[in-house]
């Protein structure tokens, strides 16, 4: 799920930045290109933890930028397949709900929900099991397992059930409290 790795980057940087400052100037640059970000082959990053080197910069000719190699470290968010997450669903309809794990976003059919809970249409869509003790709306916090995921090259999307044990709603906003 988290992990922690070493990654490198270039990056440009206009001359007006050169000076006493121009490490300060990289790392923001660097933390405003990259964190939030997604790769599909890493994933998410969550946060930059650490700048270990700063390259020899390259002058691109025509231009005045420069060129930076960098190598940092970071927190990385990947979900994989049987991993149990903890989201918050964002969306209730008769095909199933969509919830968010962070920068996730995770579908979970209707086929994938448990039988004894049924599609209830409204002005507040959600699924309610027979005795109307359990209810999943939008904002209901839910415990999942991804069945797949699928990787693009700027974003993962995941395929979650909530059909085993110990999965389902772990807070409901709806409830009276």
């Amino acid at each position: 799920m988290f992990f922690h790795i070493e990654l490198e980057r270039n990056i440009q940087l206009h001359p007006r930045h050169f000076g006493p400052r121009l490490k300060e100037k990289l790392k923001q640059k660097l933390m405003r290109d990259v964190e939030g970000t997604c790769s599909g082959r890493h994933g998410f990053v969550v946060a930059i933890t650490h700048f270990d080197d700063f390259g020899k910069g390259l002058i691109r000719e025509g231009t005045g930028f420069v060129t930076f190699p960098v190598r940092y470290r970071c927190v990385i968010f990947r979900p994989f397949k049987n991993e149990v997450l903890e989201a918050v669903v964002t969306l209730v309809n008769k095909m199933g709900f969509f919830a968010e794990a962070g920068p996730v976003q995770i579908f979970v059919s209707n086929h994938l929900i448990p039988d004894d809970m049924e599609f209830q249409p409204g002005d507040m869509p959600n699924y309610t099991t027979s005795d109307k003790s359990v209810k999943i709306q939008k904002d209901s916090e839910v415990r999942l397992k991804i069945i797949g995921t699928r990787v693009d090259a700027t974003e993962i999307f995941c395929i979650g059930t909530i059909k085993d044990d110990f999965l389902g709603v772990i807070n409901d906003p709806g409830a009276a409290a």
